[in-house]
């Protein structure tokens, strides 16, 4: 039967029976327990550590089968996959035919990959991209007409209220001659 500890017990049998510093008892049974290899319980103000002699054999015992058993289902796995495998192989034999159909597979991918390339090649003159980039330059062509709108109202609207020269208005904002 196992006899309950206190930790002051604990500090004076550490150092003499197993060379256990005495500073050190109080660690090395709090990692005891927090292993699961020792047990504590408090009692009143008292904390009391104890282990079975026969509980480090039974935990190993539970852990020795859980692997037995997780062993017999990877076990029982690979078996399957090793007849899915064997079933797959049975309709994939090395004949004559099947070595034709096999290069005929190669060269149709070869041939497709070419058109394929071939086809990037001429994406440039897509007609729909083209339409598309035609869309786009008119929206942008617009724009460029809104904005010079813009710069040509302001031009205006400076001359108006400021009485400034045109010449003069373009050099100040750095607008070419050829704005237009």
């Amino acid at each position: 039967m196992p006899e309950p500890f206190l930790l002051k017990e604990l500090e004076r049998i550490g150092p003499k029976q197993k060379g256990i510093v005495s500073q050190s008892v109080k660690d090395v049974v709090q990692s005891l327990v927090d292993d699961g290899m020792c047990h504590c319980e408090k009692v009143g103000t008292s904390n009391f550590f104890w282990a079975f002699p026969s509980e480090a054999a039974v935990k190993r015992k539970n852990k020795m089968m859980q692997l037995e058993k997780e062993l017999a289902q990877m076990q029982a796995k690979q078996k399957e996959l090793g007849d899915l495998i064997a079933n797959a192989q049975l309709g994939r034999e090395h004949t004559e035919e099947r070595g034709n159909l096999v290069e005929e597979m190669t060269e149709t991918e070869a041939l497709w990959s070419g058109q394929q390339e071939e086809l990037k090649q001429f994406k440039e003159c897509d007609p729909v991209l083209m339409h598309r980039k035609k869309e786009e330059a008119g929206v942008a062509k617009d724009a460029a007409n809104r904005w010079t709108d813009n710069v040509f109202i302001i031009q205006s609207w400076v001359r108006d209220k400021f009485n400034m020269d045109m010449d003069e208005f373009n050099k100040f904002f750095g607008i070419p001659a050829e704005f237009d």
